[in-house]
């Protein structure tokens, strides 16, 4: 079996980079995926992020079967966590509290995503922390909000999609709904609280104050839902299942040339007519009854059956530049290797390859950012656990090798009996 990462370009980019966001510094206590994936993509834009972990590291480490040699970690782990520099303290212990506090003075932006009250209890929560420090950005992820019913409960992506509505959308008409595999609550909910992030430190600039940013999975979740929410509160109409279908134009969905199967999409009248014509039914692009999107939606079936008639006739190697040459959005499906492996991934340069200090290259998927004037910088695969506990905490004022030898015997790193990294 070929290994696919031998098959990835090394990544290449501009020297030095050191990204639109240089000089700020994060102290990242969050874990698993919506955190990290704010921290990564902060990272990435050129901000100092230092990942807190407790000793033996957070549990999303070993998530996905943990490879020997990737340091004993998940693929997971990998994908989100580029670009940070690794630190253990066992905030339970006073002594690692105080490290922390230390850490976060010398910061710009704090992210957590523990259940309400814990930083709390470490002494570091949000309120002792900006009384101290007025232009700090603290950001809190969590799963349903600091308030209301489901404040105190633990929340996961699949969960937040069966009861925010999203998963009812998703399947086929007599199925019970369907979630997707892809964790894209989470990853949405970082994408959120980069933005908030961002935002936070926008308005610091002008007002030299900070402030806190709050959150929620379920709450991003009610916004993945997209439009479906405005039009059920607009007519008091549900939306429905309809599979590959849409609930809004037609025809579209899943059609299969003779070779193999594709996706299109014929969003207004415009390319549904050009749809028509490119495969050969100007009858159906000049029926006046098939000009108004809800008359399409009542003979779907009958549209669809004679695209997919026509279709059947040749491969996708034939239809493919038609459906282009006419304008029409359309797409064969691929499995994820192929899309990964695929001419248009290649031309991106999202996918490549990276150093990694145990396992020679390892993957690296790139975020979709493009500065002109200020490029990302260059990627560094996750820190093991951590990796770089003395170099940061020997940068701060007042921290010599003595210093850390005592937290050590403290327990402020983990067990005592246990060298610090």
């Amino acid at each position: 079996m070929i290994n696919p990462v031998s098959l990835l370009p090394d990544h290449s980019g501009p020297p030095g980079a050191e990204g639109p966001l240089s000089g700020l510094r994060v102290v990242d206590f969050s874990h698993f995926i919506a955190g990290p994936f704010c921290s990564m993509t902060l990272a990435d834009m050129g901000a100092e992020v230092i990942k807190i972990e407790a000793p033996g590291g957070e549990g999303f480490r070993k998530y996905g079967a943990a490879r020997p040699e990737l340091d004993n970690q998940g693929a997971a782990f990998l994908w989100a966590n580029r670009n940070k520099k690794g630190i253990v303290l066992d905030l339970k212990c006073a002594q690692a509290a105080a490290v922390a506090r230390d850490l976060i003075r010398t910061a710009d932006v704090v992210i957590e995503n523990f259940s309400a009250g814990v930083m709390a209890r470490f002494g570091l929560g949000d309120e002792s922390l900006r009384a101290e420090q007025p232009d700090l950005i603290y950001c809190a992820i969590t799963a349903y909000g600091q308030e209301g019913p489901f404040a105190d409960r633990l929340g996961f992506d699949p969960i937040v999609q069966a009861e925010s509505g999203f998963m009812s959308l998703n399947g086929d008409a007599d199925g019970a709904g369907m979630r997707t595999q892809p964790v894209i609550m989470d990853i949405s909910t970082g994408m959120m609280a980069t933005n908030a992030v961002l935002a936070a430190l926008l308005s610091r600039s002008v007002s030299g104050k900070g402030q806190r940013v709050d959150i929620s999975l379920y709450e991003t979740a009610l916004s993945m839902l997209g439009w479906a929410p405005m039009q059920y509160l607009v007519s008091g109409i549900e939306p429905g299942r309809l599979g590959n279908a849409s609930i809004d134009s037609a025809p579209g969905g899943i059609f299969h040339a003779s070779d193999t199967a594709f996706f299109l999409s014929s969003p207004s009248t415009k390319i549904f007519q050009r749809l028509a014509r490119a495969v050969g039914l100007q009858e159906i692009a000049d029926d006046p009854g098939l000009l108004d999107p809800a008359r399409r939606l009542a003979r779907r079936k009958e549209i669809e059956r004679a695209l997919q008639e026509k279709f059947s006739r040749y491969p996708w190697a034939h239809w493919e530049p038609v459906l282009r040459a006419g304008n029409v959005p359309a797409g064969r499906l691929q499995t994820l290797a192929e899309s990964l492996h695929s001419q248009v991934t290649r031309a991106t340069g999202v996918i490549t390859r990276i150093d990694h200090p145990t396992a020679g290259k390892v993957p690296n998927i790139a975020l979709p950012l493009r500065f002109s004037s200020t490029p990302t910088v260059a990627p560094v695969a996750a820190p093991a656990i951590g990796a770089h506990t003395r170099d940061v905490l020997l940068a701060l004022d007042g921290y010599d090798a003595a210093r850390l030898d005592a937290l050590a015997k403290a327990g402020a790193f983990g067990p005592p009996d246990e060298a610090l990294s």
